[in-house]
């Protein structure tokens, strides 16, 4: 089992309903939905480009999944989740954009965001102490050959390479995209997300999630309002 630490609009929020539709699953109710409809995509196209993101869920990551430490338990991560939430204060990012990460396509803050990177960084510092160490797969499995000594060296002290400077939110769309299909891919996109592009985000919700055994997908455990010390809201 593994959990992570995500930013995640409500199930009933309209961006996250759109996205759900677009990726074709729910991960507040682990479930199948029909596809988005879409002029220049096919259902089996857009099945095989949003797999990856699929299996995670629609979320910005926070603290990247991790498994539980020796020692650590799941009460316990869930007690230090509720009072990360109640401290810190909801926000609004000012503008998001439709942008391509390498290969693949996500939503972003149109320009960077102080309050976003401080919680993101005070995630990564708030949960380590849960985090095990990662095993030698775990390391294979990020390419670090390919990251820079920076990456490499946050890789082996926090378990994920892009923390702090070298963080940048996003919110997956896809997974890697063939050259040939970038180009209607964006312009999928774009319609897709029109009412949400060149608008601001609310950063009002963090999102425990959990991967039960690896390679399952990921739910939704609980969210949870910013700067509030109401009680849990289980998903």
């Amino acid at each position: 089992m593994r959990h992570a630490i995500y930013f995640a609009p409500p199930s009933d929020d309209r961006l996250s309903q759109t996205a759900s539709r677009w990726l074709g699953r729910d991960a507040f109710r682990d479930g199948a939905l029909a596809w988005a409809e879409s002029s220049a995509l096919d259902g089996e196209q857009q099945m095989t480009l949003t797999a990856e993101p699929r299996r995670y869920g629609f979320h910005g990551t926070l603290k990247a999944p991790f498994t539980l430490a020796p020692g650590r338990s799941e009460a316990e991560l869930i007690a230090a989740f509720d009072e990360f939430a109640a401290e810190i204060e909801p926000f609004e990012v000012p503008e998001i954009a439709l942008h391509q990460i390498g290969p693949f396509f996500a939503l972003v803050p149109r320009a960077p965001s102080a309050p976003l990177q401080d919680l993101a960084e005070q995630a990564v510092r708030r949960f380590e102490p849960f985090r095990a160490p990662l095993s030698e797969i775990d390391v294979a499995r990020r390419n670090p050959e390919t990251l820079t000594q920076r990456q490499r060296d946050y890789l082996a002290a926090w378990g994920y390479p892009y923390v702090f400077e070298e963080f940048q939110f996003h919110l997956t769309l896809t997974g890697p995209v063939p050259d040939e299909m970038r180009s209607i891919m964006r312009e999928t996109l774009e319609a897709a997300f029109a009412p949400f592009i060149g608008q601001p985000l609310g950063i009002s919700t963090v999102a425990l999630f959990v991967e039960p055994q690896g390679g399952a997908p990921f739910t939704v455990h609980s969210l949870l309002p910013l700067g509030s010390a109401s009680t849990r809201k289980i998903a």
